[in-house]
């Protein structure tokens, strides 16, 4: 573009300099055969056009209702509201793209994911207007960008958050998403990573991790009154000094395409340890008790041991079959009362626990098969990585192993 073609800058003349010259009009208007000559005339005294003029006298007559046409203070009026139309059509925009780019992140989306939106549409938009509807201060965005272009002009603080985050996304993942703060944090001290409980809160807000949920307990089982009934021999103290001293069983249903499909745990109450499980797609005798067959396989439980077995009045675990079974195996039974979910509590917790951490974090189902496939990696899972809060932030089988451990030494001692 040459310099002839090129358009001129014209600042906006000074309100003084527009009072004046309508001053002057008004004041020596008498002295022209006409109001054209008057501007001609002294317009160019002033350093402005005739037409300039012109408007400004005409405009003052309208401001003193001499002339019909909107006042200035009208037309500032509408300038504003047209100004705030295009603003709030701007603003809508944004959370139009912004209601499809943050789908599922929650009230406030992570900074990195908003800094992200804002690369991705700054040029429609531009960085300020993005910024005050999604209220993050336009100085975090460019403070960010001139971080991610060189590294070291980020804070200690800002450097040990990268690398605080790369250690929980680790440890997250590892849980495969199911761990909250708390776990999390314990995941990491174990490892060695020194860093506070609320830097892993703060953290993990920022980056839009969050762990499983629990939901509310659904009652499974059909109490059987006509089944004679066992003493409740736990009074709801479901605690244990060894390993097969105390299990506590519960079994919970799935809906799947293919129809209902249903869930058995025992746990060995000591270190809270899934031993026998089963999945199924009839709720019979048969299904629960090839959970007790496994459990007893895999602990071989004697006489000795004193072991009881807990349950609610649910009718497969009163069943002739199932009794027989503990009695065959030296188990002692006991059973709560008709109800009262307090009466087999941990049991219900563990069932809980499995029912966020898989079914609902997991599902829809379309088999049993994939439910089945699903509880063999969680209850292994479960058994062998998963830290617990009841027994130390450690996993059953590490508890197991110090009890063990500690019983040996003891005997070598003696």
């Amino acid at each position: 573009m040459s310099l002839m073609t090129q358009k001129r800058f014209t600042p906006a003349y000074p309100a003084e300099l527009r009072e004046r010259g309508v001053r002057l009009f008004q004041e020596n208007r008498a002295d022209y055969r006409s109001d054209s000559a008057a501007y001609r005339a002294i317009a160019p005294k002033l350093g402005c056009s005739p037409d300039s003029l012109r408007v400004w006298c005409q405009q003052a007559e309208r401001d003193a209702g001499q002339r019909g046409g909107l006042t200035s203070a009208e037309k500032d009026r509408i300038k504003d509201l047209e100004r705030e139309v295009r603003e709030l059509r701007q603003a809508n925009e944004i959370l139009k793209k912004a209601s499809a780019y943050f789908a599922g992140g929650g009230a406030r989306p992570p900074v990195p994911q908003m800094i992200a939106f804002i690369d991705d549409h700054r040029s429609v938009f531009g960085v300020g207007p993005i910024c005050r509807v999604l209220g993050i201060a336009s100085s975090t965005y460019y403070v960010f960008k001139a971080v991610e272009r060189d590294p070291e002009l980020a804070s200690g603080r800002a450097r040990q958050d990268q690398l605080d985050m790369a250690a929980i996304q680790l440890a997250f993942d590892g849980s495969r998403g199911r761990y909250g703060a708390r776990k999390v944090w314990h995941q990491l001290r174990r490892e060695g990573h020194d860093v506070a409980r609320c830097t892993v809160e703060r953290l993990m807000k920022v980056m839009g991790l969050q762990g499983v949920v629990r939901g509310k307990k659904v009652i499974t089982t059909n109490p059987d009154a006509a089944q004679p009934c066992p003493d409740d021999k736990v009074n709801r103290a479901f605690v244990a000094a060894m390993p097969n001293q105390l299990w506590v069983s519960d079994f919970t249903y799935v809906s799947s395409w293919q129809g209902m499909v249903y869930v058995a745990f025992i746990i060995d109450v000591f270190a809270r340890k899934i031993v026998g499980w089963r999945v199924s797609t009839s709720m019979t005798t048969g299904f629960v008790l090839d959970a007790l067959n496994q459990a007893i396989c895999q602990r071989a439980p004697s006489e000795a041991d004193k072991l009881i077995h807990h349950s609610d009045r649910g009718s497969q675990y009163l069943s002739i079959r199932y009794t027989e079974r503990l009695a065959e195996a030296g188990i002692d039974t006991s059973v709560g009362s008709v109800g009262d979910s307090y009466d087999n509590a941990l049991a219900e917790s563990i069932i809980g626990l499995f029912k966020t951490e898989v079914i609902k974090f997991l599902g829809p189902w379309k088999s049993a098969a994939q439910v089945e496939w699903e509880t063999l990696k969680w209850v292994d899972s479960y058994d062998n990585t998963r830290l617990h809060s009841a027994i130390g932030y450690i996993t059953p089988n590490e508890a197991e192993e110090a009890y063990h451990t500690c019983l040996s030494t003891a005997e070598k001692a003696a």
